[in-house]
């Protein structure tokens, strides 16, 4: 792992091997090697390892677990341009080979800036860290974003691909990982009842929306000048979408998920017209949770005068058979009201009512909300009729919640990305070209923005955005849910 000494690494990836040795998912030879610019000793950065397990694992600490994983535990110290480095790194991974019996098998994370990838493969190869040897394998896992456009993600890909296979990339984007998000495969492709009505026939509309409660925290140095649609929504958001209107594919098989998610994505587009089709804002002062905080521009490491938005909202159209017509609503955003990410269908109205117009004045469309965070679950919204001598329609809301569905706890996200890596099983990650797909659905926006005068739309924080993120679909006969 490079860049162990990072949040993402304390916080998600080392409790997630925890958890996978906890769980019996490990080889008893797994070994894992952090590389970082500390002036530590392997056991000083078993302590980093250990504390990070008691504070973050979702399994219960178990001593014998902890025991057998620390004996695996390695640390080399270093930096990126250091051949030194690498060849203590070298010596390292050469040492775990024969003492765990690890056969020359090696995932190499890199869970640092793009900034750092081309310095670290340069260093992979001059020191033959990852030559392919018969009967092991070698694979590369990225985090995202890849790239911050269409032209810096080939780049990137072209970097890594000078030394890894396409078949040894696995580009982590841990929304995958969710499982609620592979449930949305199994709730459309296991089930007859959804599939007749899953097309612009029945589907009004289609809003996918993931809102923060917080804001930028200490990410100022990373945030400001990405902004969060480049941040989320170009992969998360258009991830997210392509599962919810993809073709059945013919199996589960990497290739075939694939191959279904990029049709999606090469007849998606925004409308041209970006000033009715997008909208954009940034949070100001206002009360969150009950307390007053501050807006995007007093955060630490914030230009005053930023224009870096952290509401981004867009229409996306599919031109095909199943979808045209349909609009499909994109939103994220920071300091909204709750958390949440969720999918939601929005089915269009019986063609005919057989009821007097005062039965049913409250009665709204039918909905399939798939909710992805934090509690994960479906939720069925129809009309029913309300008890008594009336007939009287009213909403109601049918719930499925994992948490009171099952006795087993969802594992998280990077427990299975990671699993997989190690498997060399790549369904749930995105390979370039749906990458280069996103991306050229995205930077037209982007370019757009980048090119007013204006400032993006302050919003109070603890609201659910600007009036123009309102009006986008206001102007399309339909408005926001509110989670």
């Amino acid at each position: 792992m490079f860049g162990v000494t990072g949040d993402l690494s304390r916080k998600k990836l080392m409790p997630a091997v925890y958890d996978l040795a906890n769980r019996g998912l490990l080889p008893p030879g797994f070994g894992l090697v952090g590389f970082a610019r500390r002036d530590w000793e392997d056991q000083d950065f078993a302590q980093v390892v250990h504390e990070a397990v008691k504070e973050h694992a979702r399994t219960p600490f178990r001593e014998e677990v902890w025991q057998q994983l620390l004996e695996g535990i390695r640390f080399v110290p270093g930096q990126f341009d250091s051949d030194e480095s690498f060849e203590r790194l070298r010596a390292t991974l050469e040492e775990l080979d024969t003492a765990r019996g690890t056969g020359g098998n090696h995932a190499f994370y890199l869970s640092i800036p793009p900034s750092g990838f081309e310095q670290v493969m340069s260093q992979l190869s001059r020191h033959g860290l990852a030559e392919r040897r018969p009967g092991t394998w070698h694979r590369v896992v990225i985090e995202k974003p890849f790239g911050h456009d269409l032209a810096s993600a080939r780049e990137l890909n072209d970097v890594v691909e000078t030394l890894f296979l396409p078949q040894e990339v696995f580009r982590i984007d841990h929304y995958l990982g969710k499982e609620t998000v592979q449930n949305m495969l199994a709730l459309r492709f296991a089930n007859q009842m959804f599939e007749p009505i899953w097309n612009n026939h029945y589907v009004s509309q289609v809003q996918v929306t993931m809102a923060e409660d917080i804001g930028i925290g200490g990410r100022a140095g990373y945030f400001d000048g990405i902004g969060i649609a480049r941040d989320v929504m170009q992969n998360h958001l258009l991830q997210l979408l392509a599962l919810t209107a993809m073709e059945e594919p013919t199996s589960f098989e990497a290739s075939q998920l694939r191959a279904e998610k990029q049709k999606v994505l090469a007849a998606a587009h925004v409308p041209d017209r970006y000033d009715l089709s997008t909208a954009r804002g940034q949070y100001a002062a206002g009360w969150q949770g009950g307390r007053a905080v501050g807006g995007y521009r007093q955060e630490d490491g914030v230009a005053p005068d930023s224009h870096t938005e952290t509401f981004a909202a867009m229409r996306v159209d599919i031109d095909n058979r199943r979808w045209a017509g349909v609009p499909f609503y994109l939103r994220t955003a920071k300091r909204m009201p709750r958390r949440v990410t969720e999918v939601a269908l929005s089915f269009k109205r019986a063609p005919h009512l057989p009821f007097a117009a005062t039965d049913t004045t409250e009665l709204g469309t039918n909905a399939l909300v798939m909710r992805i965070q934090p509690d994960e679950g479906v939720t069925l919204r129809f009309g029913a009729k309300v008890p008594g001598t009336q007939m009287d329609i009213r909403e109601v809301s049918m719930d499925f919640g994992y948490g009171g569905s099952f006795t087993e706890t969802s594992p998280e996200a990077y427990e299975r990305l990671i699993l997989d890596v190690l498997l060399g099983d790549p369904p749930l990650f995105p390979q370039q070209e749906e990458v280069e797909l996103s991306w050229k659905i995205l930077d037209p926006v982007i370019d757009y923005w980048a090119s007013l005068d204006e400032e993006p739309e302050q919003y109070p924080s603890g609201t659910w955005g600007p009036k123009v993120g309102d009006d986008m679909l206001a102007r399309d006969g339909f408005a926001w849910r509110r989670p």
